[in-house]
């Protein structure tokens, strides 16, 4: 299985892949500001550090 974590910058349909999400909610958590990501036109590239961030903040949100 090849480890997306190694790469730095991910496409949607990996982090979708990582995350067990479908696509369209990958783009949903990109267009709310809950998962950061670049834009280079039409296409989104997300920082592994950022998908790292994200659980980490909905895992902290869920426990208080």
């Amino acid at each position: 299985m090849y480890d997306y974590f190694e790469k730095e910058l991910l496409t949607v349909d990996e982090v979708a892949e990582v995350l067990y999400l479908g696509k369209n909610t990958v783009y949903e958590l990109l267009r709310s500001g809950e998962l950061k990501g670049i834009k280079f036109g039409r296409v989104w590239r997300i920082p592994r550090n950022s998908i790292k961030i994200m659980i980490e903040e909905k895992t902290l949100w869920k426990k208080e």
